[in-house]
């Protein structure tokens, strides 16, 4: 029973645990003693002879702050696998009413969680996807990125995003998450298209012109001399599938009149804007 523990829980072991796998109260401080075992937190050990990988590290971290703490923000991220990497300072949400001192390398949040807005992955209580999606985007790390990959992949969707932002306003970072919210609920297209154009305009690009007709049809930048047509796809690849099939057979028509065509997303615009440039550049000086 102890080895199953370990081997589910990446090493670490609670002292309820310790007992209910029939080890005395006793046994457990001569492991300690002997340097079998660490201790990493009140009532929380990690059997020392494996690595400390990241899981240990945020396993012990979150339970050692009691059995009604929760991962959360960008741990939560990495633990439902958001993320690639798991940050280097846990984060554990716990009751207002919790008396734990905060632990080195952890950072505490106080808040009366929603039974809704707490699951167990992994033998742990972290976020709920969608609580993990909402807070963890507003912050440094994680961003637009995380809440456009997440919508991409289909494991969320906006109307659960946005009732799981209102059931959590008071929480840290609403106001960036509403915004983020907001753009991907489709006012982003509108904001990509004035960043390429304040991109442009920056770079010195000119011979380009907003809603330019083509065919039957209207480019959000064109190029007339050059041919070449970009388009903004707004926040993420996320559109209804039959949004999708019209965008794709307007570009397959424009691409038939000569026109080359570039597509960028609201992503693209904020957080690779050379990369965009340098793109357009290269399109407009081979044609």
């Amino acid at each position: 029973m102890l080895s199953d523990y370990l081997r589910r829980q990446d090493g670490v072991i609670t002292s309820e645990q310790a007992r209910a796998a029939g080890l005395s109260r006793r046994s457990v401080q001569r492991r300690v003693q002997s340097g079998q075992w660490r201790r990493c937190g009140r009532g929380v050990y990690f059997v020392d002879d494996r690595p400390f990988s990241d899981a240990a590290r945020i396993r012990a971290a979150v339970w050692g702050h009691g059995s009604q703490a929760a991962a959360s923000g960008l741990t939560a991220a990495s633990w439902h696998g958001l993320t690639r990497f798991a940050p280097d300072i846990v984060e554990v949400t716990v009751p207002r009413d919790s008396h734990g001192r905060r632990h080195e390398g952890t950072r505490v949040r106080r808040r009366d969680l929603q039974r809704c807005d707490v699951i167990e992955l992994k033998g742990m209580r972290v976020t709920s996807l969608s609580l993990t999606v909402v807070e963890a985007a507003a912050q440094r790390g994680g961003g637009a990125k995380l809440l456009d990959t997440a919508l991409q992949q289909r494991h969320v969707d906006l109307p659960g995003l946005w009732r799981t932002h209102l059931r959590n306003k008071g929480r840290t970072g609403a106001p960036r998450s509403r915004l983020l919210l907001q753009a991907a609920a489709g006012g982003a297209h509108s904001v990509a298209e004035r960043i390429l154009h304040q991109l442009l305009r920056d770079a010195g690009i000119g011979g380009w012109k907003a809603n330019h007709r083509v065919g039957g049809y209207r480019v959000d930048v064109g190029f007339a001399a050059q041919k070449v047509a970009i388009e903004v796809d707004g926040f993420a690849f996320h559109s209804h599938p039959d949004a999708f099939q019209i965008d794709r057979q307007r570009q397959n028509d424009l691409v038939l009149l000569g026109w080359q065509v570039l597509r960028f997303t609201w992503l693209d615009l904020t957080a690779y804007p050379e990369r965009v440039l340098a793109l357009i550049r290269s399109a407009i000086s081979a044609r």
